[in-house]
């Protein structure tokens, strides 16, 4: 699976048969990442697609150096499942 990163869109994209899977952010102060949404398709949902686009973000902001805050409630419970990551969320 390949995940696009549209900066200009502040969204992450891994195009499917079924359809876009996307997750959406926003750069709400200096150093600061919100993943605010994160969709995928039902018949493409439990094959892993939702968490390789946290993942996709994660990697963005850890090699920008950016925190994150996971507003959205599927990133957040990804990140509780990979404790290695607590030092890069922010409440």
């Amino acid at each position: 699976m390949r995940i696009e990163h549209l900066a200009s869109e502040h969204r992450f994209i891994a195009r499917l048969a079924e359809g876009d899977a996307v997750l959406a952010y926003d750069m709400i102060s200096t150093g600061l990442m919100d993943i605010q949404s994160t969709y995928v398709p039902p018949a493409a949902r439990g094959r892993g697609v939702g968490g390789a686009l946290v993942e996709a973000a994660v990697a963005f902001a850890r090699d920008r150096g950016l925190q994150i805050r996971p507003t959205c409630w599927y990133a957040g419970v990804w990140l509780s499942r990979h404790p290695e990551l607590s030092g890069m969320v922010r409440e």
